[in-house]
């Protein structure tokens, strides 16, 4: 199915997922929510993509958040439903590496998908925010949780009791993004972070995921074990071999994921 809010390209192993709504700032609708979900599957089957950059079309925005008009329709229902949690929470767990680039506003749910994913940079243009209280409701599509486990609880409650939007510098300082980049070096930068994670060995990149991924949910007596047992699966790898053969003949490895 042709995609009518996205773009998506393939190059060199790296999806870029574009969310393609400028005129409205890249605001998440349920189309959007609908075709996010078609892009994860169309990555996660196929073998010539190793990862994954999002982005927004042009200048001004990354995402904005969900439309106003819309939020301003939902009840009940639709919070429990949770259509932005259910997304945010399939991208955090998605078993290849996903790398924000964020290229301008990342307010509301534009910020909670910055945060599912596992890497974030920005441009110099962008801001981060999660001014939803300002609207009479609260971050519930992984904002009260995700935000705290990334900058601390202080600087947490900070930009979610104000609603104040951070600049790309803040949010390097607060531990956000891992760097900021001139806005034309912004997807080149994606893509060359997302060259070097697919060199390492696919099979540790995921259980790396999903231990750190853990250390959020679990005590630090399970966590260590989970992270021991992992590790022993990868002691008994193909991976492994040649990683350590390839580093001892000072050549590059080959890995299979296996």
């Amino acid at each position: 199915m042709p995609y009518q809010t996205l773009l998506y390209e393939v190059a060199d192993r790296v999806a870029v997922v574009t969310v393609n709504r400028p005129e409205a700032r890249n605001a998440i609708s349920d189309q959007v929510i609908a075709e996010m979900y078609q892009a994860l599957d169309a990555a996660r089957s196929d073998a010539a993509v190793g990862a994954l950059v999002f982005t927004g079309a042009g200048d001004k925005a990354f995402v904005s958040g969900a439309d106003i008009n819309a939020i301003r329709a939902r009840r009940r229902r639709e919070a429990l439903g949770g259509l932005n949690n259910r997304l945010f929470a399939a991208i955090e767990a998605f078993e290849k590496p996903t790398i924000a680039a964020v290229n301008g506003y990342a307010l509301g749910g534009g910020c909670e998908l910055a945060l599912a994913c596992d890497v974030r940079i920005a441009s110099e243009s962008a801001r981060f925010g999660l001014p939803e209280a300002s609207l009479g409701i609260v971050p519930a599509a992984g904002g009260t949780q995700r935000l705290p486990r990334a900058i601390g609880w202080s600087r947490a409650r900070y930009m979610i009791l104000t609603g104040d939007p951070i600049d790309a510098r803040e949010a390097e300082r607060f531990g956000l993004v891992a760097a900021v980049v001139p806005a034309a070096d912004l997807l080149p930068r994606a893509r060359e972070i997302a060259a070097r994670i697919l060199r390492r060995g696919p099979l540790a990149i995921r259980m790396a995921k999903r231990a750190i991924a853990l250390a959020a949910e679990v005590p630090l007596s399970a966590g260590l074990e989970i992270e021991s047992i992992m590790q022993a699966i990868l002691f008994e790898s193909r991976d492994k071999e040649e990683g350590t053969s390839a580093f001892l003949e000072k050549r590059e490895p080959r890995f299979t994921g296996e």
